[in-house]
């Protein structure tokens, strides 16, 4: 057990002079700090398992509690996929995740804190930093949780932020070189959900919600749509840089690719601070409400993301769009923006009728701005064509080749066109299926 000598004298002469019982020894000689002293990371104390650590270190429970503790903690480093030390990754993880007013505080300011807070922050990782330097086995009866091996490493898989993490405690480190490392991360990464998801849904009660198994496409799985890429990711890095930039309209034949663009953006530049929000079209109604709760978090980027966006005469949800785009007596937040696609060019469904003369309405004039005025609020469209047919093979051959597969060109064009003619003609989409069907079936005999 690691101590320092001024700490053993300590201890000796407590024993000489009968002060100390064997618990309250093995206390001191840690120099354990009580964690019911944090001022900044409160939160910390409602974890069930620091209550319970906190109990045993303060010999506030009976003898046995060490032990649950050492069990919630394998809990947690296999739901979590902690390895190495527990204690400390759990700590770390929780610091992360938890809410506390220095992260807030960051978010809310754009990147910026007081001293004092700064130094209030300090005071909690100079409490925490015994529980960050040692081993498990320091502080409970077993050395299983020095070295743990997690039966999956879940969370590196869920944040890119997880190995910068894991690297602050893997080199020497001081109190404040700690402390600034953790704000360093609230301001890339954000903290709380922010700093493990990419991607959200809105829901009404809860607001933000992570979404767990977002899809992990990039845009160099999307093949072909090279100019289409080139204007989105341009717009994209143009916001996170704080240059301006357009919403977006992504406009076309279906199965071209729209969503998965705007999908890869997100894991595309998580680092750069980008997250997504997806709303449905219902969800319109309560738009202000979403962009309110988006403009708090100054240091991240956001792109409300509308999929597959039309609508039909008799809807209203488009008017709050509208508003929120541009018109409204609210601006829109400087750190949103609004992606949607569409098969409609013109989003509302317009019909040769409304362009006849004789219609009931006095200017038909108006009536036809009314329903183009949507799509004109995005600044830039971005139009997704139909794949010919050496593109539409050339999605095929890419998605085969990956799979250790290689067809000849013609066996490529019989099969390539004998499923578009039986499916719904070219796309990216229909030619992933033709894909699957390959790999799952035709191959099968391989």
């Amino acid at each position: 057990m690691p101590f320092s000598g001024a700490c053993f004298i300590l201890v000796i002469a407590g024993l000489r002079q009968g002060v100390y019982n064997q618990w309250e020894v093995w206390v001191v000689v840690l120099g354990m700090p009580d964690i019911r002293e944090l001022l900044v990371c409160r939160s910390l104390l409602e974890d069930d398992v620091f209550q319970c650590l906190s109990d045993c270190l303060a010999k506030r429970s009976a003898e046995g509690a060490r032990s649950e503790c050492v069990s919630r903690l394998i809990v947690q480093a296999e739901t979590l996929g902690l390895g190495g030390n527990v204690l400390a990754g759990y700590l770390l993880y929780r610091l992360v995740v938890d809410d506390n007013i220095a992260a807030r505080m960051l978010d809310e300011t754009g990147g910026r804190i007081g001293e004092s807070l700064h130094r209030a922050f300090r005071h909690d990782i100079a409490l925490l930093s015994p529980l960050l330097q040692d081993k498990p086995s320091a502080f409970l009866p077993t050395d299983i949780l020095d070295d743990y091996h997690p039966t999956r490493d879940r969370l590196a898989a869920r944040t890119k932020g997880a190995a910068m993490l894991a690297g602050i405690l893997r080199r020497p480190w001081t109190v404040e070189s700690l402390a600034d490392a953790l704000l360093d991360f609230y301001r890339q990464y954000g903290s709380g959900d922010l700093a493990l998801y990419r991607a959200f849904r809105w829901d009404a009660n809860q607001g933000l919600v992570g979404i767990e198994h977002f899809e992990p496409v990039q845009l160099t799985h999307l093949i072909g749509y090279m100019e289409q890429k080139k204007q989105l990711m341009s717009n994209t890095l143009a916001f996170l840089g704080g240059r301006p930039a357009n919403n977006v309209l992504l406009v076309g034949a279906r199965g071209t690719g729209k969503s998965s663009s705007v999908k890869a953006l997100a894991n595309e530049y998580f680092d750069q601070g980008l997250r997504l929000v997806q709303i449905t079209k219902p969800q319109l109604t309560d738009l202000a409400r979403i962009l309110a709760t988006l403009r708090r978090f100054a240091t991240k980027r956001f792109i409300v993301f509308l999929d597959d966006l039309s609508f039909e005469e008799s809807e209203v949800e488009y008017k709050y769009l509208k508003s929120a785009i541009e018109g409204g007596v609210e601006s829109r937040p400087d750190n949103v923006l609004i992606y949607a696609t569409s098969n409609r060019r013109h989003l509302i469904k317009e019909t040769w009728r409304d362009r006849e003369d004789g219609q009931d309405e006095l200017y038909m004039a108006d009536s036809v701005n009314e329903t183009i005025s949507l799509s004109d609020r995005f600044g830039l469209i971005i139009h997704f064509r139909t794949p010919n047919q050496n593109e539409y093979l050339a999605i095929i051959d890419h998605y085969l080749r990956a799979a250790g597969v290689i067809l000849s060109p013609e066996e490529l064009r019989v099969a390539g066109h004998r499923w578009e003619i039986e499916h719904s003609g070219r796309s990216g989409r229909t030619a992933r299926q033709f894909v699957e069907h390959y790999l799952g079936v035709l191959r099968k005999g391989d």
